[in-house]
C-alpha cells in the first residue's frame, strides 16, 4: 500500500505541505495537559510530527484504508488508533484526564466537531484545527459583524478563539474549492457557569435563526412578560450582543 485515495463522502482533503503540518502541530501549547487526540489523521501528515512530542497520543480515524496506511507505512502503534466515527464516540472513554484536540478536520463535519468539543469543554483545554476559512472566521468573529453568529457566541462563551493563519487550496490533495485556515481555541481560565446552559444555547440559536429581527420579536416563543419586554436589550438584533449580553438575557428569561 503506497497511497490512500481521498474519499469525497468523508470530506477528505489530505494536507501535503510538511512546513504547514509542522506549524499546525507546533501550535499546541502543551500547557497543563499531556493527552492529545487527533481527529482524522488520514495519511499521517500531522501524526508523524505529533509522535515526536512527549505526549500521550490517540488517533480517531473512520477510514479503514487510512488506518491500514498508518500502521503499514508510518508504523503507528495499532493500540493508539481508534477506527471509529468521532461524532459517535464517548470521549471520556478515551481519556480520563484533560486532553487537547487537533486535526485537519473534514469540512463536512467541522462544525459538529466544535459542538462536540463544547460538550466536553470541562476536559478539553485546547483545540487546534484546520477549517474552511469561512467557518474559522465565524468561530473567531466578534459582535457587530454578519459573520458573527451561533458558532461565534457558543464557542466564545467557553474559549478564547484565535485565527492563526490561512492555508491555500494548492497544498491539499485534492485541492478544495475554498481557502482553509487554522485556529486555536484555549479554554477560558475562569468559566463560572451560573446560568441555565440549556436555555442559553436555545436563546442564542433562536436569536440568530431570525437575525434580522430584534430580540423582542425573535424570542416571542418564550412568552416574555410585558415588563421584561421593556428592557432596552430586546430592541437589539443578535449580532449587536456580546456573550455576556446573551447570558444576561438567559438569566432574565429563566
Amino acid at each position: 500500500m503506497r497511497n490512500v485515495k481521498p474519499k469525497k463522502y468523508l470530506g477528505q482533503h489530505f494536507l501535503n505541505d510538511e512546513n504547514i503540518a509542522r506549524k499546525v502541530v507546533d501550535s499546541l501549547s502543551l500547557c497543563n495537559y499531556s493527552n492529545v487526540l487527533e481527529i482524522g489523521p488520514g495519511t499521517g501528515v500531522l501524526t508523524k510530527y505529533l509522535i515526536k512530542k512527549k505526549i500521550n497520543l490517540k488517533l480517531v480515524e473512520i477510514d479503514s484504508e487510512s488506518v491500514e496506511f498508518l500502521k503499514a507505512q508510518l508504523f503507528i502503534d495499532p493500540l493508539i488508533i481508534l477506527e471509529h466515527d468521532f461524532l459517535k464516540l464517548d470521549l471520556s472513554d478515551i481519556f480520563t484526564e484533560n486532553f487537547a484536540i487537533i486535526g485537519n478536520f473534514p469540512y463536512n463535519i467541522s462544525t459538529q466537531i466544535i459542538f462536540k468539543t463544547l460538550e466536553y469543554k470541562s476536559s478539553v483545554p485546547e483545540l487546534i484545527g484546520m477549517f474552511q476559512k469561512e467557518v474559522a472566521e465565524r468561530i473567531c468573529e466578534k459582535k457587530g459583524s454578519k459573520k458573527y453568529g451561533i458558532l461565534s457566541v457558543l464557542t466564545q462563551a467557553y474559549y478564547d478563539t484565535e485565527y492563526l493563519f490561512s492555508v491555500p487550496a494548492s497544498v491539499f490533495t485534492p485541492a478544495p474549492k475554498v481557502v482553509s485556515a487554522v485556529i486555536r481555541l484555549k479554554r477560558k481560565e475562569q468559566i463560572e457557569i451560573k446560568y441555565n446552559e440549556k436555555l442559553f444555547f436555545k436563546v442564542v440559536k433562536l436569536s440568530f435563526q431570525q437575525r434580522r429581527k430584534t430580540l423582542r420579536n425573535s424570542l416571542k416563543s418564550f412568552n416574555l412578560s410585558d415588563i421584561l419586554r421593556e428592557d432596552a436589550i430586546f430592541d437589539l438584533r443578535p449580532e449587536q450582543l456580546s456573550v455576556k449580553d446573551f447570558i444576561y438575557i438567559t438569566d432574565l428569561i429563566d
